[in-house]
This record gives C-alpha cells, structure tokens and sequence, in this order.
C-alpha cells in the first residue's frame, strides 16, 4: 500500500471520529438545528421502508448519525473497506451539513460566513470521501473488469465463428 494511502486515510477519518463523538455528547443541543432536516428525512424513509420503525426524534438521529460516521471512520482508517467506509461518510456528511451549516438561513455576516466556512469545508470533506470511495488502489475496478470481460467474450465468440466455419468446410470436404 502507497504511504499517501497509510497517511491518508487515517487523517481524513479523523475528522468524522471527532464530529461523531461530538454528535453523541451534544445531540441535545444540535438537535433544535437539525430538527427541519430530520422532519423532511422521516417521511422519506417511512415511505421507503414502511414496515420498519423509523425514529422521529431528531436527537436519535444525530446519535445514529454520530455512530456511523465513528464506525466508517474506523473502518477507513484501519483500511477495512475503505471504499464502502468513504462512501457511507459521504452519505453521512450530508445530513449533519444540512443540519449544522445552512448559511441560507442567517442574516448575521458574522456567523453567515463562519456557516459558509464550514459547509465549504464539508463540501471539500465529501470531494476527498469520493475520491476515497473510488480508489481501487492500482487494482482494476469493475467497470474496467466488465469492459474487458465483454471484449474478451467478443474475441472468442469470433475464434468460435471462425473454427465452426472451418469445421463445416471440413466436414463438407469430406462428404463430396
């Protein structure tokens, strides 16, 4: 392994350790600013997974949230599925952005650019998780795996063609 990756890693997660221990400790102050995004997020996954109990209390799902993003960041900085683990912290990042930093709603300057700060610096944080989820780490990935599967499968389907048709020449040499 690359020691950009060894160092990497473990730094990029470091940030989603510190947030999600934040977000078990504070839930309950954090969840007043969160509560307009949970209140749009419940429905939505009431009407995916029906038959599943959906919490409504905004203060639990920054607790989920803050465990999530612990345990990918783990995960990520261990080097145990660190594509999944990118991915699922870019999927956290969303909510708790939305929660934390809606700079749209803030008529002071003062603390409109300290939001806009820290929404661009998640922003940023969700640029480097993709690229973390997309790294196969000099391996090939699927897409270049099923591209050369399907040109491999062409190639031998006209080796095939071809050794039929030499076969059918043969064999009507023969008959006549």
């Amino acid at each position: 392994m690359a020691v950009s990756r060894i160092l990497a890693r473990p730094l990029l997660a470091s940030f989603f350790v510190a947030s999600g221990i934040d977000s078990l400790r504070n839930a309950e102050t954090i969840a007043p600013g969160a509560k307009p995004v949970t209140d749009r997020f419940v429905p939505l996954v009431e009407k995916a997974v029906p038959q599943a109990p959906v919490p409504t209390n905004p203060v639990t799902w920054i607790r989920i949230n803050g465990a999530v993003q612990i345990a990918a960041a783990a995960a990520l900085a261990t080097g145990h599925f660190p594509r999944i683990a990118s991915g699922v912290l870019a999927a956290s990042l969303v909510p708790s952005t939305a929660a934390r930093y809606r700079f749209w709603e803030t008529s002071d300057p003062h603390e409109r650019r300290e939001q806009l700060t820290h929404f661009a610096k998640n922003a940023s944080l969700a640029g480097g998780l993709m690229i973390a989820a997309g790294d196969t780490e000099g391996r090939p990935g699927l897409a270049w795996r099923a591209r050369r599967a399907a040109r491999d499968a062409r190639r031998e389907a006209r080796h095939l063609a071809h050794s039929a048709k030499r076969e059918a020449k043969l064999v009507k040499a023969e008959l006549t």
